[in-house]
């Protein structure tokens, strides 16, 4: 049969930087780190760049049955990755010399409640980015982690609201009636202000050490430990108590928030290198407040 991308268009000639398909949809195994290979629906895309100014295109469909062929039979880490590539320039030898995928689904991870003895789900979106060059091999992984952050500026406009409050409801010239202000503190008028606090995201972007194994819950723990305020699955009162309790105790702008995570993050001999964006999706402005931050280097 004809093959008209193999022909000459000497007329609009050219190298292409990268030619390919985005969105193929196929299923993954990928073990986040706790040794349970999970199937996942991913949208995958596939590219080799075309050196050959004289060729019209490439072979697509050998990239999509190789996608086909790797990702549906055998568990998403580097080594897979490394060879599916190698075979995407193997199937493009004489128009490629470089090659590059990237995967992106959710991964389902249980996560126990701060109190109470239940669990629940949180799904995680993945994106795994390698390419393959004369440089050699490089990957990356990405996630998002979803946390709480309450304002330390609005926490100490509220405290002095408070105050306000107790010196109206408590005469400074008469003794303090101990049951009295035990009750006060648990009305109302013991809380006539509360600091704004907002659900906020920091997307991570990591490349690990040569060899490593994709630990993506090794990092989410990483990171939400150094937050101290990720979102919650199951909750009953006492969890929700805890919950509150945890924001009080983490009161962060998001220059904190990336401060945070990048010394965690810095301490991780496995990783090589992380690009963090913060968003703190404000409760008090219509905007966010963001910040950015990689490996050393807070102002970058």
């Amino acid at each position: 049969m004809p093959d008209v991308a193999i022909q000459s268009q000497l007329h609009v000639a050219g190298a292409l930087d990268w030619v390919g398909m985005d969105g193929i949809e196929v299923p993954v195994r990928f073990d986040a780190g706790d040794g349970d290979v999970q199937r996942a629906s991913a949208q995958v895309g596939a590219f080799v760049n075309l050196t050959r100014p004289d060729r019209r295109g490439i072979h697509m469909s050998r990239l999509y049955l190789l996608v086909d062929q790797y990702l549906s039979t055998r568990t998403v880490d580097g080594a897979m990755l490394e060879s599916l590539l190698r075979a995407f320039l193997e199937s493009h030898k004489d128009l490629a010399d470089r090659a590059r995928i990237s995967i992106r689904f959710d991964q389902l991870v249980r996560r126990a409640a701060l109190r109470s003895d239940n669990s629940g789900w949180r799904a995680y979106p993945v994106s795994i980015e390698a390419s393959l060059c004369a440089d050699g091999f490089r990957m990356e992984l990405g996630t998002e982690v979803v946390y709480s952050s309450t304002c330390p500026a609005s926490a100490a406009l509220s405290r002095q609201l408070i105050q306000e409050q107790f010196a109206k409801d408590f005469d400074a010239g008469k003794p303090v009636d101990h049951a009295a202000v035990l009750a006060w503190l648990g009305s109302e008028k013991g809380i006539v202000a509360t600091p704004h606090a907002q659900r906020s995201v920091a997307r991570l972007l990591v490349r690990f050490v040569d060899g490593a194994p994709l630990n993506l819950i090794g990092l989410l723990d990483r990171v939400e430990h150094a937050l101290g305020t990720p979102v919650q699955t199951a909750v009953k009162r006492e969890d929700e108590q805890a919950f509150a309790l945890a924001n009080g105790s983490n009161l962060m702008f998001c220059e904190d928030a990336a401060r945070r995570i990048q010394r965690a993050l810095d301490a991780d001999s496995g990783i090589a290198d992380f690009h963090v964006r913060l968003e703190h999706q404000e409760s008090l402005h219509p905007h966010d407040a963001v910040a950015y931050t990689s490996k050393g280097d807070s102002a970058r």
